[in-house]
């Protein structure tokens, strides 16, 4: 699946499905579709873009509004190995922490934890004294060694 197509089920599925439940009424979601559809080519452009920050923003609102929740934002790690998941890697590293757990790491970059303890053994990943490793050390590297389809 690809970034807009990824996005644009998460969308969907999270937002106008609900509401069309709650209204008993598919007419409301039928009418912001062609909108959502247009907005979401727009914010992959953005996403896939050189602007850093113009990218941060945009992940920031969708994480915001696709995983609306009252604790930190931990999504599992098969969610890091999805277009979403690869594009908010590579361009804010964990939007909401600076370091993550070394099976975060893997999860992140699309290897083994093995291969995560090596990286940081060999020093190729630093170390952060709480045991993790900073978010921004993990976002260098994929922006200079982005995974492969096969390795993501």
């Amino acid at each position: 699946m690809d970034l807009a197509g990824q996005l644009f089920r998460l969308l969907d599925n999270r937002l106008l499905d609900p509401l069309e439940i709650l209204l008993e009424d598919a007419r409301p979601g039928d009418a912001v579709r062609p909108l959502l559809r247009h907005r979401v080519i727009e914010w992959t452009r953005v996403l896939e873009g050189d602007d850093d920050a113009a990218a941060v923003h945009v992940i920031a609102r969708l994480i915001g509004t696709l995983y609306p929740d009252d604790h930190a934002f931990h999504p599992p790690a098969d969610w890091w190995r999805t277009p979403l998941g690869r594009v908010v890697a590579r361009r804010a590293g964990h939007p909401f922490a600076t370091t993550v757990s070394l099976s975060t790491v893997g999860a992140m970059l699309g290897i083994s934890r093995q291969g995560v303890h090596d990286l940081v053994r060999r020093g190729r990943l630093p170390r952060h004294p709480d045991g993790g490793v900073p978010v921004s050390a993990i976002r260098d590297r994929l922006r200079d060694n982005p995974p492969t389809e096969e390795s993501s």
